[in-house]
């Protein structure tokens, strides 16, 4: 049926539309609520979880063990240095001791003093071998603690391999609940598409309309950018399957309905001249003629020609005499803009 939008229809459509998207922002909010809240039905995966427990705690009390035996060398070796400071400190006060007397006793001659230089030297000796016996001490606990290292290394690794492992069964976890989260984000976005494209299909020339295209919005939102980013990627596979598989339907879509609307065309154009033009909109017609293209066909055409009343490629009649006053009109309008006469078609209905 043919029709032109008032100033008003068109106030009231924008405030429609509003409406529509307002519909949709909240709706699309409350989606995106429940699309983010859904990972909380799962449990988070700790990595202690898989960790056998039996070789986990003989390393752990294995590294407990050799870290209390490395504190306890380290604790020896700080006060065997701090003896063998002290031991070097009274080698160095007794030798210079020593070298001093030596002094006086070269100075004198005394003959006498000969068995106190007998004392003397054995003292400094008794000191150097107490320094010895201290720094082979040292060493030894430096050898200990070298091996008490090595041991810690290596437990080190053995907790390593066994965290790794368990590192790897943890991912597996993750990949499968992100799956299964993913499935649940999908059961709840994909029927809301199938009903928008019912709804869109069967309810969109209702008198609920923005409501019916609001839900459509939101419901392609939630599906095609909030579901997105969450589907699995496996290295980049699963996306350009996705797309190469969305694409040939979509391209199927594409292709059929470019078929069906062809044959439209041909079959409207097999209909009387008369029946066609009430089957377009008098605004729809009036915009493609002010685009230099036939209402019927959508194929250019001349307007300037002031002979050219009908189209060449489908025969639609897109001009007129004026019954009233004679003046060349268009088809499609539904009243004479020269004398306000109404139209022959607009005068049998």
């Amino acid at each position: 049926m043919r029709s032109a939008s008032r100033l008003s229809e068109r106030w009231f459509n924008l405030v429609l539309w509003v409406i529509a998207l307002a519909f949709a922002v909240f709706l699309i909010g409350l989606g995106s609520l429940v699309v983010g809240d859904l990972p909380q039905v799962e449990q988070r995966y700790a990595l202690d979880r898989f960790i056998d427990p039996v070789p986990a705690a003989a390393s752990a009390e294995a590294l407990k063990r050799l870290r209390r035996e490395q504190e306890d060398v380290d604790r020896r070796a700080e006060q065997a240095r701090l003896a063998l400071e002290a031991a070097r400190s009274a080698s160095r006060a007794a030798r210079e001791t020593f070298e001093n007397w030596l002094r006086t006793r070269d100075a004198t001659q005394r003959v006498d003093q000969d068995p106190g230089l007998i004392a003397r030297t054995e003292q400094l000796d008794r000191l150097k071998a107490g320094e010895r016996a201290v720094e082979e001490r040292l060493d030894d606990l430096n050898r200990s603690g070298l091996a008490l290292a090595d041991q810690e290394a290596a437990q080190q690794r053995v907790d390593q391999d066994l965290r790794a492992a368990a590192q790897e069964k943890l991912d597996a976890a993750e990949r499968r609940q992100e799956l299964r989260v993913f499935a649940y984000r999908l059961a709840v976005t994909l029927p809301l598409l199938a009903l928008a494209g019912w709804l869109l299909v069967k309810r969109r020339h209702t008198r609920n309309w923005p409501f019916v295209w609001g839900f459509a919005l939101a419901a392609a939102f939630a599906f095609f950018v909030e579901l997105v980013p969450y589907l699995p990627s496996y290295g980049g596979y699963v996306q350009y399957g996705v797309g190469v598989v969305l694409t040939l339907i979509l391209g199927r879509v594409a292709i059929d309905a470019f078929q069906a609307y062809q044959e439209r065309q041909r079959a409207a154009e097999a209909r009387p001249n008369e029946e066609r033009r009430t089957g377009i909109a008098t605004e729809q017609a009036l915009q493609r003629l002010a685009k230099q293209v036939c209402p019927g066909c959508e194929r250019p055409v001349n307007l300037a020609n002031p002979a050219a009343n009908f189209c060449p490629h489908c025969g639609i009649g897109l001009f007129e005499q004026c019954a009233s006053c004679s003046h060349r009109k268009s088809t499609f309008e539904r009243f004479c803009y020269a004398c306000g006469a109404a139209s022959q078609a607009e005068a049998e209905v």
